[in-house]
């Protein structure tokens, strides 16, 4: 059999220029392929956002295999610095150049292709659920929410699930991610009394109180690690008064954090804890604080068992590597999928993501198509 080739297909997905929230014909594609494979496939559009769900076998089968990607990308940024057409996929040396090659247009298609090989190949006793977002890389309201929405209200279910984005930082098969932190931003509003500088008794300066807010909040250490998480953090991201002028104390300052948490904290934890060094700041230096908080996700773990231990064995096999069973990083969609099935991520190795002339090496592509392909077959034996 004439095997679907995963580097053609991630190409033609570079080649739609499906930077959120557009779905630059992606989708469509996708929808073509997987159709035309036997896959049911169905629309689950919400807030001008596109989502593609598809399904291969019968609904509410008990033994249902789940790919969980995106195929929208980030911007160009300095379009000019690119020395490749960002929506070209021209391959070069055997790498492959491209908006999404990396994040992650080359995972989508390998999953794809791979399940497409299987159906026609081997069908299994089984289902296959592809669900692809257009939403991944903004504020993710209304993608991978909106298919587990769709798939609740319509009765279809994954056992388990896979979410192809980029894992490994080095080289292939070295991690694989079982959990995330949870993210946390703080917006804080320090507001005083405006004034002249050469009278600051006359005036209430939100600027010390701000400093000695986030200073308090930066030197904190949140705890020393658990067993699958590193540390929390907290970063400082801005610190803004908007005031140009000398001889003015601002009447506001404004600052942003964000803290990256495991599973020692939680969202309404740690607002609390802002909260109250908030107050007690406020308090010390009479002036007003106000804060906004955003929870985008909370930390989660799938224990390392049998969906962790599949996987593992046929990164394994197909690289000869051990992958690492790895928390590390930033959000991703599995934070959503964790609350319908068990989940895992494995994929390329993302060092170029989001950046200029991302790309990747197109026997990589082949190589992850033939992993997932073992992990169907492995999972359905």
């Amino acid at each position: 059999m004439t095997q679907t080739d995963a580097a053609d297909l991630t190409a033609r997905l570079i080649r739609c220029p499906s930077v959120t929230p557009q779905e630059g014909g992606a989708l469509v594609l996708l929808e073509q392929e997987l159709s035309a494979a036997g896959f049911h496939c169905t629309r689950a559009d919400r807030g001008g956002i596109s989502n593609l769900f598809a399904r291969w076998g019968d609904k509410g089968h008990p033994r249902s295999f789940g790919f969980n990607g995106h195929t929208d990308v980030v911007p160009l940024g300095d379009e000019s610095a690119w020395t490749m057409p960002p929506f070209g996929a021209e391959v070069k040396d055997g790498v492959m150049y491209g908006r999404g090659a990396t994040d992650m247009k080359s995972g989508v298609a390998a999953f794809a292709a791979a399940a497409i090989d299987l159906v026609r190949d081997a069908p299994p006793d089984g289902a296959i659920i592809i669900a692809i977002t257009g939403d991944e890389e903004a504020d993710a309201v209304d993608g991978t929410t909106a298919l587990l929405d769709h798939m609740e209200r319509t009765g279809e279910a994954m056992s388990v699930c896979l979410v192809g984005e980029p894992t490994c930082p080095e080289k292939m098969g070295e991690m694989i991610k079982v959990g995330r932190r949870g993210s946390l931003s703080a917006w804080f509003t320090v507001t005083g009394a405006q004034g002249h500088s050469a009278y600051p008794h006359r005036a209430r300066n939100p600027l010390p109180a701000m400093a000695r807010l986030m200073d308090r909040l930066a030197s904190h250490a949140l705890d020393e690690g658990t067993e699958h998480f590193d540390p929390s953090t907290l970063a400082v991201v801005s610190i803004d008064t908007g005031n140009p002028a000398t001889n003015v104390i601002p009447a506001e300052c404004r600052s942003t954090v964000n803290i990256r948490f495991n599973d020692s904290h939680s969202g309404a934890s740690l607002t609390e804890w802002l909260r109250s060094k908030a107050d007690d700041v406020a308090a010390e230096f009479g002036v007003a604080i106000d804060m906004k908080v955003s929870v985008s996700g909370e930390s989660f773990l799938t224990p390392p068992g049998p969906l962790s231990e599949l996987v593992s064995k046929a990164v394994e096999a197909e690289t000869g590597v051990v992958p690492v069973l790895s928390t590390s990083g930033g959000t991703s969609d599995a934070r959503f999928v964790k609350d319908h099935c068990p989940v895992v991520e494995f994929g390329l190795v993302g060092q170029t993501m989001h950046q200029v002339d991302e790309r990747v090496e197109v026997a990589q592509i082949h190589q992850l198509k033939r992993i997932y392909s073992r992990i169907l077959r492995d999972f359905f034996s």
